[in-house]
């Protein structure tokens, strides 16, 4: 059995982790406010963006002008799955997640004969996927350095994926994220954005276009690639603090609970030696 001296070195220890845990949660959730704020103001903006282009796209339909990003290369061979995780652990699931819904997505894939290939943006999506998948990796960011992220971080990943797509390195690319919904529920999702999914469904309303329809095509749809991403990117952070601020309140009460157990078998042992040692100087006073 353990000393006192060492379970009340154990106990401290748990204090002091537990102070840490408590920390981090008041931490994430002081953060938490400007992600979720930043990922729900983008959402209206991306959601008119892909409304817009939809019936735009719905005009050029068949238009043999059409641009790739809209029309496909004709073909649905190799796939490009862009990853997008978090840079730091000890959020919970949110990280293995969205790289358990990206993964499953790559095996189905090779299961019907396509190859696949991994765009990874986060330092933790890259870690668990290379395990399996190290040579299809064909790019990965890392936006650790990144304080607060923009608009620009969102571009210089449009343009690495528009650039391999215009190399004909790939046929269709999915953009794999996890949608913040609350602080205890963040939804992994998968995204189709090359080429784009128009949704059939939008307004009838018929308009003139000044330019062509193509034309505007060839501008919005690569300023759309960058905004769904981002919107990816600020959906992620949110997610990330929801689940980090969700994880280290678990922790904290885990530690609070192990606190008391670990005080209770203290108390006990304590309890234990002083009457033991009563006993002692008693049976020692009537041997005299």
């Amino acid at each position: 059995m353990a000393s006192l001296k060492d379970m009340r070195v154990r106990i401290a220890s748990t204090k002091a982790t537990q102070k840490i845990t408590k920390a981090m949660q008041m931490v994430a959730a002081s953060k938490l406010r400007r992600a979720q704020t930043a990922a729900e103001a983008a959402r209206p903006y991306a959601s008119k963006m892909e409304s817009v282009i939809g019936n735009i796209a719905a005009a050029a339909a068949g238009s043999p002008g059409a641009p790739a990003l809209l029309a496909g290369t004709g073909k649905d061979q190799v796939h490009m799955l862009l990853v997008c995780t978090g840079e730091r652990g000890l959020c919970g699931a949110f990280n293995s997640a969205i790289v358990r819904l990206a993964r499953e997505h790559a095996q189905a894939l090779i299961a019907q004969g396509k190859e696949v290939k991994l765009f990874c943006v986060g330092r933790k999506g890259y870690e668990q996927l290379r395990r399996l998948f190290d040579r299809q990796i064909v790019e990965h960011i890392d936006l650790r350095s990144v304080r607060q992220l923009g608009f620009v971080n969102a571009e210089d990943i449009a343009r690495k994926v528009l650039a391999r797509f215009e190399a004909g390195e790939f046929d269709v690319c999915t953009l794999f994220y996890s949608q913040f919904k609350s602080v205890i529920a963040q939804v992994p999702t998968a995204q189709q954005i090359i080429p784009l999914v128009v949704d059939g469904g939008g307004s009838a309303t018929s308009y003139e276009y000044e330019p062509e329809e193509d034309e505007i095509l060839t501008r919005l749809l690569p300023r759309n690639l960058a905004v769904q991403i981002f919107r990816a990117l600020l959906e992620n952070n949110a997610s990330f603090y929801g689940a980090q601020m969700s994880a280290m309140d678990n922790a904290t009460r885990n530690a609070g609970e192990m606190i008391r157990k670990q005080t209770l078998v203290y108390n006990r042992t304590r309890q234990a030696q002083i009457t033991k040692e009563l006993i002692e100087i008693i049976s020692g006073a009537e041997a005299v």
